[in-house]
């Protein structure tokens, strides 16, 4: 099993019901979460909750974001708008100064007169400094707002930091925290949340429960740790000239050193680490699912689980974290489940995006599709996950900000089709990439380099399809430094 993404309406039986207006939404997000799960068929991640909410839905091995960063991802998400449409790609700048009338996928819930809420992240926090603060919030598109803050924050002084020059936001760092798992913020709001479910029960509802975890620091009790011990553990493999025909701005400017010099020790223990924090999302999402089943609610409850972006564990001889347009950074595990779903426990391997979360939820839920939504619904995949797909490709961008290795802030844009990935740095002036997943899965052999008719035939058609739903252009906005 790999990856999976649910959706379901009443279509699927005809038009939609009165009663399909009720449905309530538990919108689940997970921070800088890669397909470390049982159910996406990884053989180490002990992950029993979101398996089995896997089981309940649609597997969708192949979804996609369409910027692997925090901030500009979730923003994308809840406005069903695509990073240029929005003007935000890093982490200081809110949508509403592009858009201010946009109507997000909570608030369109709200409008048809759904109770909404959030507990945790949603949009944009810096972690660990915002926890416990609405963050980079929107207002509009709640009722009601819970932000906890546990012992995570309280001991950062006892965090681990394997790069003491950064902070622990952007470093490898983690701790193996004593107390329980309702003592980390985490924990606080997997209890809020069942609360306020078991407090709205008789009323339809959207939720927005958002987990910071497994974000840096990689903070989890240390039961989560001892399920995997650091012997088990191991690298990625990559050939040993991997980086020679990849492009320098494919770097992430905050990674340029492979591993960031550390050794193999300090990086399984930051594996071990980054696992034992999935572990423990993991048990806060099966305490949300007992609270939905013990209210009688999972018949009337569209479930969402989806992490912003992908994650690097080094990959590429040493990639970490996020900010790449690479497979393993810009596909990302999202789970879907809608009660009745003809096509749940069945596999879809179609290419699919971010933005096609909130058409798709919202017609699951009931709701009119606004008009200014860049993606499509996914209902007839839903419904039968082998029929037919037009136009399978998905869109992923970046922005790289000038440093010592590009004088200048190069925009990176990337197209997967179910054959290719298409890759352009500054419109092709900072470098090109293209991966063949017939034969080269892990993305090793850059073919843009020195290629032969059929493979220039093959970018520029890829090209001509990417240059119509991406800019490669900088904004004319201010760019902001990333800060974590």
């Amino acid at each position: 099993m790999i990856r999976f993404f649910v959706l379901f309406s009443a279509c699927y039986l005809g038009t939609l019901t009165a009663q399909d207006a009720h449905r309530n939404v538990v919108f689940i997000a997970v921070d800088d979460l890669a397909a470390t799960l049982g159910c996406y068929g990884d053989p180490i991640a002990k992950t029993p909750h979101i398996d089995r909410l896997a089981a309940r839905g649609v597997l969708f091995t192949n979804a996609y974001n369409q910027i692997p960063l925090c901030n500009p991802s979730r923003a994308s998400v809840m406005t069903g708008l695509r990073p240029d449409q929005i003007k935000v790609y890093d982490l200081d700048r809110h949508f509403r100064e592009e858009v201010p009338d946009v109507v997000t996928l909570s608030q369109l819930f709200k409008n048809a007169g759904h109770r909404t809420a959030r507990v945790g992240k949603i949009y944009h926090y810096n972690v660990p400094a915002s926890i416990g603060t609405d963050g980079f919030d929107d207002p509009p598109s709640w009722q009601e707002t819970f932000n906890p803050y546990g012992r995570d924050k309280t001991d950062e002084a006892l965090i681990f930091n394997a790069e003491p020059h950064r902070k622990i936001s952007a470093a490898l760092s983690w701790l193996a925290a004593d107390g329980t798992d309702e003592e980390q913020t985490d924990g606080m709001i997997a209890t809020q949340a069942t609360q306020w479910i078991g407090e709205n029960k008789n009323k339809p509802f959207f939720l927005g429960v958002g987990f910071f975890r497994p974000h840096t620091p990689y903070v989890a009790p240390k039961k989560y740790f001892d399920w995997y011990p650091v012997e088990s553990l191991h690298l990625p493999y990559a050939p040993e000239n991997d980086r020679d025909d990849i492009p320098t701005a494919a770097f992430a400017h905050n990674c340029p050193v492979p591993n960031y010099n550390l050794e193999k020790p300090v990086l399984l223990k930051a594996i071990q680490a980054y696992y034992a924090t999935v572990s423990f999302v993991d048990a806060q999402i099966g305490r949300i699912m007992a609270s939905l089943e013990e209210q009688g609610l999972l018949e009337n409850t569209v479930i969402v689980f989806w992490s912003d972006h992908g994650y690097h564990l080094g990959e590429h001889g040493g990639i970490w974290q996020k900010r790449t347009l690479f497979e393993p950074c810009s596909s990302a595990p999202m789970i879907i489940s809608v009660p009745g779903a003809k096509g749940n426990g069945q596999i879809c391997r179609k290419i699919v995006e971010f933005v096609d979360i909130y058409p798709t939820v919202a017609e699951a839920g009931g709701q009119k599709i606004p008009e200014h939504c860049a993606g499509r619904s996914l209902l007839p995949l839903l419904k039968d996950p082998l029929a037919e797909w037009k136009n399978e490709e998905a869109i992923t961008q970046i922005l790289r900000p000038s440093d010592h290795r590009l004088p200048q802030p190069v925009m990176g844009c990337s197209i997967r089709t179910p054959r290719w990935r298409y890759t352009e740095w500054a419109d092709g002036n900072d470098g090109v990439e293209l991966y063949d997943y017939h034969s080269d899965p892990e993305e090793f052999r850059n073919l843009a380099i020195n290629p032969d008719a059929t493979t220039a035939a093959i970018i520029k058609d890829l090209q001509k399809r990417l240059r119509k739903k991406a800019s490669g252009k900088i904004p004319e906005t201010p760019f902001h430094e990333p800060r974590l």
